[in-house]
């Protein structure tokens, strides 16, 4: 088996196209758009992501800003990969997307998004989750791409299926939600080709 890219040799791409969407890596001029997104959805982000700590907070324009910044300088130092989706028709941000907690030496990694509360229902999710799932599959070689949800999220759930991803179990209470309540998790994933384990003898030709 090839030893993973270094770290520095890989080039995750700042922009990508989707039919309906152009998915780049944040800028912080981004946030007067990202405050109208975060403002407008902030009802629908905290039913499942409340205990995420942009979540949480106040929605600000400086509190959107220091958001873009701290996207920018992840993905640079390849910490944490998120992209912004915008509609390609209109220019509007419609939706986020990202790959995070990526174990680099492996690699794998998971698959993150939110969409607007007024863009819901619209295919969004899923259009930019099946690009980034290709991207990391592909370029990547990722051997494993997560979605990790809230087991009542059924709308993500829908989407982790309808991408191709496998249901693989449920974590019981493993977290708490903004209310104090524990949570569960359901875990999803795609897998990329199969290796031989290390020691197992060469299938014959």
């Amino acid at each position: 088996m090839p030893a993973p890219a270094p770290l520095a040799a890989l080039d995750p791409p700042s922009s990508l196209e989707t039919p309906r969407l152009h998915l780049r890596s944040f800028v912080e001029d981004d946030a007067p758009a990202l405050h109208e997104a975060l403002v407008e959805s902030l009802p629908d982000l905290r039913r499942h992501l409340g205990h995420i700590g942009w979540v949480a907070e106040a929605p600000t324009l400086e509190s959107a800003r220091a958001r873009c910044r701290k996207a920018q300088a992840d993905f640079l130092l390849r910490t944490d990969l998120p992209w912004l989706a915008f509609e390609r028709t209109t220019g509007r941000l419609v939706a986020s997307f990202g790959l995070h907690r990526t174990d680099w030496s492996l690699p794998r990694t998971e698959i993150g998004c939110w969409v607007r509360s007024s863009q819901a229902g619209r295919g969004h999710a899923g259009e930019g989750v099946s690009a980034l799932a290709a991207w990391a599959l592909g370029p990547l070689k990722a051997v494993r791409v997560e979605f990790v949800t809230d087991e009542s999220n059924h709308g993500a759930r829908a989407v982790a299926l309808r991408c191709g991803f496998v249901l693989e179990g449920t974590h019981r209470q493993v977290q708490r939600d903004a209310q104090g309540r524990l949570r569960n998790l359901c875990v999803y994933a795609r897998l990329g080709p199969s290796e031989t384990p290390p020691g197992a003898p060469a299938a014959a030709g």
